[in-house]
């Protein structure tokens, strides 16, 4: 069973209390991998009665828009039957290695090992981060989380575990590390100092939402760059608070009792030795080499890994095919420290440290192969996209004009995020619901978007529906083998609660408030009538 993280005393205060609770209540859910194993038949036999009551709501998508159904209707379909067992049947493999996060993990973790196992890393961390002091360390990660979605999947599959091996070494619980890293990454998909890869598909979802009122209407991809920017101070701020004041303290010290030993190693504290002060300036050489050789193929106009059309950065092979350089930028250097400092030197120990950082992933694999089911058997049902249907139409009948319509708008995203995890999912549902009711009463597409994409990043953190929450859970297993769901939601309910409040604070002083807009060209009424 799975144990409380969160200390209990009598000095304890609601609060505290109140993620017990949640934490005992989650917890006496089954396994993850049995969850989602559960969460698939249960859609499978819920399909089945929507089905059968033939359960069905109109398409907000304009006519000739992809995915569109041709009668107008989003109408539920029913894996209760020949055709959905042949479909479920037919594609039970191909669910499973099609699914995104899965070859991205675990190409990004080929490179990782080989970095991990030359000791790379640990020299990295004992030679900068142990020397930090630990406060700033907290805002360092939160900071770092947001900033490495400008390259992403890259927090989720490095930094999140780096995370919690360096609160970890530094003799704080790793729950609190990986907590700070997740905290970061989920909601800098909604907050950066740079334009990120989300920002151009959520531009052009929400262009083809506004263009159902206005035919010629255009979003570009940086409309919330300047709300991203001030976002970026704001998350980093709540989410170094949060883990100081409320989570650190919460989970007290660690206990290794149900830890994984060999899957975290340990992580020495002792000074960098001669070798190792060699091998990190030769990882650091070797590091801007690459670094040129990748600026020379994207800054300039010619660079080959510009998109070829357009010679733009934006939705190019660059960003595109960031996880193949995690693999190359941890790769290289890692083996380059390794034959310098004298820990890696032949072939047989590059594939060992491949291996070793597979060998870690297993739950992860299992994990995936059940959530790739769900996540498949629910697209094919539209039973979350006939959900996303029926919250926006309850929203709309609430009939608010003025600017506090944003509270209900961001509290349906959150609840929304909870059955569809993926961003551009939701979001390609839901836009043309929400961007052409709120430009009818007179506010931008910019701004609509800003506002849910609040909603979306608040509650990313607290959602199994999310692609790269059973990473996570695997992370954190390594350090308790019997953690359940529970203790990670628990974990991570704070900041969600509290970014929602001082997001949304932040959303209503900036915009309605300052009356600053979003981002460049980015007003924020629209002349509805």
């Amino acid at each position: 069973m799975a144990t409380n993280h969160y200390e209990t005393t009598s000095q304890s205060g609601w609060f505290t209390r109140f993620l017990n609770f949640v934490e005992r209540m989650g917890n006496l859910l089954p396994h993850p991998v049995t969850l989602f194993a559960l969460f698939a038949v249960g859609v499978v036999l819920v399909s089945g009665l929507a089905g059968l009551f033939d359960l069905s709501v109109s398409d907000p998508r304009p006519e000739g828009a992809p995915g569109r159904s041709p009668t107008g209707e989003i109408v539920a379909i029913s894996l209760m039957n020949g055709d959905g067992l042949r479909r479920i049947v037919e594609n039970l493999v191909v669910n499973f290695t099609s699914f995104v996060p899965l070859g991205t993990v675990l190409v990004a973790m080929l490179g990782v090992g080989v970095a991990e196992k030359s000791g790379l890393l640990s020299a990295m961390i004992r030679g900068v981060v142990l020397k930090a002091p630990p406060h700033l360390v907290t805002g360092a990660v939160v900071f770092a989380g947001v900033i490495s979605n400008t390259a992403s999947e890259m927090g989720y599959v490095v930094l999140i575990p780096l995370a919690a091996v360096i609160f970890h070494a530094l003799g704080r619980h790793p729950f609190a590390g990986l907590a700070a890293a997740f905290a970061g990454v989920s909601a800098g998909y909604s907050a950066n100092l740079l334009i990120g890869t989300v920002d151009p598909l959520l531009a052009g979802l929400t262009e083809e939402a506004a263009r159902i009122i206005d035919p010629e209407y255009t979003v570009h991809p940086a409309v919330n760059w300047y709300f991203m920017i001030v976002s970026t101070f704001v998350v980093t701020g709540v989410g170094w608070w949060v883990t100081a004041r409320i989570v650190e303290p919460k989970l007290g010290l660690y206990d290794d009792t149900h830890a994984d030993h060999d899957a975290i190693g340990e992580t020495s504290t002792d000074p960098l030795t001669r070798r190792e002060v060699q091998g990190l300036w030769a990882a650091g050489a070797a590091t801007l080499f690459l670094t040129g050789l990748l600026l020379l193929a994207v800054v300039p106009e010619w660079g080959v890994l510009r998109n070829p059309e357009t010679q733009d950065v934006l939705n190019s092979p660059f960003l595109r095919g960031m996880v193949a350089l995690i693999f190359v930028f941890f790769f290289i250097p890692g083996f380059v420290y390794g034959w310098v400092a004298g820990t890696m030197r032949s072939d047989r120990e590059v594939v060992e440290g491949m291996s070793s950082a597979m060998s870690t992933m297993g739950l992860y694999i299992v994990l995936v192969f059940f959530a790739a089911q769900f996540v498949s058997f629910f697209g094919w049902t539209n039973l979350g996209s006939i959900t996303a249907v029926v919250g926006a139409d309850v929203l709309q009948t609430i009939g608010l004009t003025n600017p506090l319509v944003f509270i209900p708008f961001i509290l349906m995203c959150c609840l929304v995020n909870l059955a569809l995890g993926s961003a551009s999912a939701q979001w390609a549902i839901t836009a043309p619901i929400f961007v052409p009711m709120l430009m009818l009463i007179g506010y931008s597409p910019e701004v609509i978007q800003a506002a849910y994409r609040i909603g979306d990043s608040s509650t990313n953190i607290i959602t199994p529906m999310m692609s790269y929450f059973g990473l996570i859970l695997a992370f954190a297993a390594r350090y308790d083998t019997k953690l359940g769901i529970g203790t990670l939601v628990a974990i991570m309910l704070p900041y969600t609660i509290f970014f929602l409040i001082f997001w949304v604070a932040t959303f209503y002083l900036w915009v309605f408030g300052f009356g600053l807009p979003v981002g460049p060209a980015a007003p924020t009424y629209y002349p509805a009538g």
